[in-house]
């Protein structure tokens, strides 16, 4: 019987879209609260050369690279005023709260588990500033952990904090490759998030597949 339903964050519970203005002006909003001039040529270098690392680097640690020599406070500084100028590409899905409550109403656990490149305690606050981490038992970054999805340790991690083994709980993510294949790994079920984009990847197929957020309740009904 299911005891949790565990979900992934962008594309997932929100919608995330890029923009390279958005970028800019998060670049420079950083520069400016750590007193230095904004270099639009800098950016676009990091833009074309650094961000495609971010999949695989610690952006913390790739900015920290990038912007040296910074101290830890002007670090923070810089991170904090970036992540608050890409706010107007963040989107929750409408349904996400009532969807969270409906779940815990059923007497399910609920959490988030993201590969999110930001600082995870920016994330946290905007999580609670939307409503939504009072709706989750857990939350997972992988900064939290060190590694990433698909690492079946991440899925692990959770569900030892939610106390919950890996056949009792379904994961709910857009990612094939990172939410579908790690959390099979574990033995966990899996339900494909669709209502925002359609993951070309087939391979391991999910036990089921969601078109609107409202129909993952389909998927724990049969799960």
């Amino acid at each position: 019987m299911l005891e949790a339903v565990l979900f992934d964050w962008g594309d997932t519970l929100a919608r995330w879209e890029w923009s390279d203005e958005l970028h800019d002006a998060g670049h420079a909003a950083g520069f400016a609260a750590i007193g230095r001039e904004p270099s639009p040529e800098r950016t676009r270098q990091f833009r074309a050369e650094l961000l495609p690392l971010v999949e695989e680097r610690d952006y913390r640690e790739l900015m920290r690279e990038w912007l040296a020599p910074v101290a830890e406070e002007e670090l923070d500084r810089f991170l904090a005023a970036e992540y608050a100028a890409w706010q107007p590409g963040h989107h929750l899905a409408p349904t996400t709260p009532v969807l969270l409550e409906t779940l815990r109403d059923r007497g399910l656990k609920t959490g988030l588990i993201s590969n999110g490149f930001d600082p995870p305690d920016l994330v946290r606050a905007e999580l609670s500033r939307l409503g939504v981490a009072q709706l989750l038992d857990v939350i997972v970054m992988s900064g939290d952990v060190g590694v990433r999805k698909p690492d079946p340790a991440i899925f692990r991690y959770a569900l030892e904090r939610l106390g919950v083994e890996p056949e009792k709980a379904l994961m709910v993510g857009d990612s094939v490759p990172n939410d579908i294949a790690g959390a099979k790994a574990l033995g966990m079920r899996t339900c494909q998030a669709l209502w925002f984009v359609a993951d070309v990847v087939e391979e391991p197929e999910p036990d089921f597949r969601a078109f609107s957020q409202m129909d993952v309740l389909i998927a724990v009904s049969r799960a």
